[in-house]
This record gives C-alpha cells, sequence and structure tokens, in this order.
C-alpha cells in the first residue's frame, strides 16, 4: 500500500511538467495557426482592391500574417514594383 502511494505521488510529480510542456506547445501551436489565418484573411481583402492580384501562397500567407497590416502593404508595394 505504501509502495503503490509513493509511485502514484511520483507520477503525479512527473506528469505535472510534462502536461505543463504539452500546454505550453499547444499554445504555440494556436498562435501560429491564429497568425496564418489572420494573413490569409488580410490578403483576400486586399484582392478585392481593383487592380491588385497578389498570388495567396504559404509565403505570402507567413508574410501577411506575422506582419500584420505592414507586411500586407510591403506586399501590396512589391506587388506594384
Amino acid at each position: 500500500m505504501v509502495i503503490e502511494m509513493i509511485t502514484l505521488i511520483l507520477l503525479i510529480l512527473i506528469a505535472i511538467p510534462v502536461l505543463y510542456a504539452l500546454l505550453k506547445i499547444g499554445s504555440i501551436l494556436i498562435k501560429i495557426i491564429f497568425h496564418l489565418f489572420t494573413g490569409w484573411i488580410l490578403l483576400i481583402l486586399v484582392n478585392f482592391i481593383p487592380g491588385i492580384s497578389i498570388p495567396i501562397t504559404l509565403l505570402t500567407i507567413i508574410v501577411s500574417g506575422f506582419g500584420g497590416i505592414f507586411g500586407t502593404i510591403l506586399l501590396v508595394i512589391l506587388y506594384l514594383i
């Protein structure tokens, strides 16, 4: 009975840092997915402007998502050049 209690306590002590690490990784993945989604939406909105047709590729989505509005403006300027 005592050995089982000790092993249970040890398992709990091991599980706490593992769960914390998984939650940390999960939150980072959620943030990256959110940035990519917002970049995709920004590019779709910019493509409604007449005369601008920026291709929606993974690279442009990353630039627009992580650069935000400034990244999207940079893509528009590069497209117009």
